[in-house]
């Protein structure tokens, strides 16, 4: 097993993983459609969070190649490669979400809210 992560050199330096501005993460079942140039590769969500999902594929794609992601029922959304995780029989594939401008996304984008709202504190007994 390798793994591998990338950057492209026409962005500015992103972590190859988003654990700081992601938010939380929840673990995830759903079948992921992954629209790369003129194909489609379908694969299963492990987990997902506001700024990405880590998903397990047949086939191992390039960090920081720009594709679009259907989670589940939802419409199709812009992603990024972030990082690639090579598996005897597939890849396991760190995807970041883009906004429409080709920014990455993060837990601070309010109409991300709705789709995934923010975990509820648990009240602490003092």
């Amino acid at each position: 097993m390798s793994r591998k992560g990338a950057t492209p050199p026409d962005e500015p330096g992103l972590p190859p993983t988003r654990r700081q501005s992601g938010g939380s993460r929840r673990e995830a079942s759903d079948r992921i459609r992954v629209a790369v140039a003129d194909r489609e590769i379908d694969g299963w969500a492990l987990n997902v969070s506001r700024g990405g999902i880590r998903v397990i594929l047949d086939e191992a794609l390039e960090p920081g190649a720009r594709v679009r992601l259907a989670v589940g029922d939802q419409p199709f959304r812009d992603g990024r490669v972030v990082w690639v995780q090579a598996e005897p029989d597939g890849a396991i594939v760190g995807f970041e979400f883009l906004d429409p401008e080709g920014r990455p996304v993060h837990q601070s984008v309010p109409q991300l809210r709705a789709v995934h709202p923010p975990p509820v504190k648990k009240p602490t007994s003092e």
